[in-house]
């Protein structure tokens, strides 16, 4: 069945992003997993590809594309590729919109040209040690003290937040009992600002290439050049993006599901068990028969959903079922052809193993499968 159509500029984008993926970084993947990062030199290297640069408008030297396809193009490839990115995806796909969205001229003016380079990494901290996905429930506060506000608080779960040279942190600037969503603000704090610092860098069961942490902020004075947006607007700000990011999460895992296919595919058919090729028993062709049907089907909601956030018309209820639609389905996908893969599969020198660990986070961050669950019974007026 046909997939979403590209152009000509975004087949070429495909092709260079997939050759730079397969000679620079597909071969690094393991250690730098074990490293629990990227190398800086990766980032540069996306920069000089014209990657890191281009959501950001040529006014600022960027490629200026407005297109969500870019992204997903380079989410596809490098699942394809098995490549390992730390925290790319995040800062492209949900950090740096808040820049572009929010960013006053003198802001992008500062930064832009380290983001083009791909020298400025980002983060975004929202998550607290008491909050998980309650984000009206933040406790982080900022003051406001003349030309700056003094931070206080703690973050965890932190993406990028060991090297990121800018961190968007979710700080509440007022309270009011009657409104637990208002008076949070984005405040841009800068690596070397004195009080902040980062905490022990967490280990976890998969995407062990992104660098997560705990971050803590002491009295941290933040200028208020650094607020992105006005004061005590986050909330809205936050929830406005959300579409796009769980787009770029259901874009990953259908990347995840096809390539977990591909890998299954070719181990059943070069395994032999009792002197026959595993992929000619009929229990292997019938497990991945069903669930190349069930890929397809997926392949088509991802694409009529991204042709939708391109039409700007894609809503927050089809943006959560597509999002419960392939993360349920990639953990699917991935135990099934981990199991075909016999022993082997649970040896990590084998692919499908990280794909299998990777795959479960992608049912809690950008908003669980159960939060998906109440958005899409909302709509459905329950």
């Amino acid at each position: 069945m046909r997939s979403r159509s590209e152009n000509d500029e975004q087949r070429a984008f495909r092709q260079s992003v997939r050759a730079f993926l397969t000679e620079k970084v597909a071969p690094h993947a393991g250690t730098w997993e074990s490293e629990g990062l990227v190398p800086r030199s990766v980032y540069a290297g996306f920069g000089e590809l014209g990657v890191t640069g281009m959501q950001v408008p040529e006014a600022y030297g960027g490629g200026g594309q407005t297109s969500f396809a870019y992204n997903a193009i380079l989410t596809e490839e490098i699942a394809a590729s098995g490549a390992a990115t730390g925290a790319l995806l995040l800062h492209l796909n949900v950090v740096l919109p808040y820049f572009l969205t929010y960013g006053t001229p003198e802001q992008l003016d500062r930064w832009c040209p380290g983001f083009v380079s791909g020298e400025l990494m980002t983060a975004i901290a929202m998550t607290e040690p008491g909050t998980g996905s309650d984000l009206a429930g933040i406790t982080a506060t900022a003051v406001r003290d003349g030309d700056h506000y003094v931070l206080d608080g703690a973050k965890t779960f932190i993406t990028g937040g060991v090297q990121a040279d800018l961190v968007v942190v979710v700080a509440r600037t007022s309270r009011d009992a009657a409104d637990r969503r208002g008076g949070l603000t984005l405040l841009v704090v800068e690596d070397g600002m004195p009080g902040f610092t980062r905490g022990r860098k967490l280990e976890k069961l998969g995407l062990r290439s992104q660098d997560t942490a705990e971050l803590f902020f002491d009295g941290v004075r933040v200028p208020v050049g650094n607020r992105l947006g006005e004061e005590g607007g986050a909330f809205g700000y936050l929830g406005a993006n959300l579409a796009q990011e769980r787009m770029a999460i259901a874009v990953g895992s259908q990347a995840a599901c096809e390539r977990a296919i591909a890998l299954t595919l070719d181990y059943v058919r070069e395994r032999t068990a009792f002197g026959t090729p595993v992929g000619s028993f009929q229990n292997t062709k019938f497990v991945l028969a069903g669930l190349s049907a069930k890929v397809a089907a997926g392949r088509q909601l991802v694409d009529a959903a991204l042709a939708d956030l391109e039409d700007g018309v894609l809503s927050s209820a089809d943006a959560a079922r597509t999002k419960l639609f392939t993360t349920e389905l990639q953990a699917e996908v991935v135990d099934a052809c981990l199991q075909l893969h016999g022993g082997y599969g649970y040896m990590l020198e084998y692919p499908i193993a990280r794909l299998y660990a990777d795959a479960r986070v992608s049912r809690i961050y950008g908003g669980s499968s159960e939060i998906m669950k109440v958005i899409i019974a909302k709509d459905l007026g329950l």
